[in-house]
């Protein structure tokens, strides 16, 4: 299971998860860059991924649909600005496909990947925000306690690629 470990926001608008990851950063990097492991673990159960559309490159297209129970759908269109291979990924909502502004950013997500030893991994997800406004709403529609979930989900799955 994920090891928490306490990482301090570096800003008032950032929100933090940290774990030990018991999983190769070989293998998390391919669960956050192939769609169809990515569709496996990216939402906390009972949700589900609709739609993973991926172009991982800087300026590459993201586009994530999630589904809830209900079957509604919300579309998460983004882009990435830097992937280091096994060590990093950023993506951002504030373009979508082509560079296109978005009509409201919320946050850029930082995912940096470290070894741990023993096949182990320090994986932290860092989610910048544009405002002090939007991080109180992320933290209000649950990002810890679905951050978390979700980094144990793709533990499960990327201990078994």
């Amino acid at each position: 299971m994920a090891t928490p470990i306490d990482i301090k926001p570096e800003s008032d608008r950032e929100l933090v998860l940290a774990r030990i990851i018991d999983a190769p950063r070989e293998k998390i990097f391919r669960a956050w860059t192939d769609a169809d492991i990515l569709k496996q673990w990216f939402v906390p159960a009972p949700w589900t991924i609709a739609k993973a559309e991926i172009d991982v490159r800087p300026g590459g297209a993201s586009l994530i649909v999630m589904k809830d129970p209900e079957g509604n759908e919300y579309p998460n269109a983004g882009v990435y600005l830097e992937i280091v291979e096994n060590e990093k990924i950023v993506v951002t909502d504030a373009y979508t496909s082509a560079w296109q502004p978005s009509e409201k950013p919320f946050f850029t997500a930082i995912i940096t990947l470290e070894d741990a030893g023993d096949g182990k991994t320090r994986y932290i997800a860092r989610a910048l925000h544009w405002t002090k406004e939007d991080l109180e709403a992320h933290e209000k529609m649950g990002f810890h306690e679905g951050w978390g979930q979700v980094a144990e989900q793709m533990e499960a799955v990327a201990s078994k690629l």
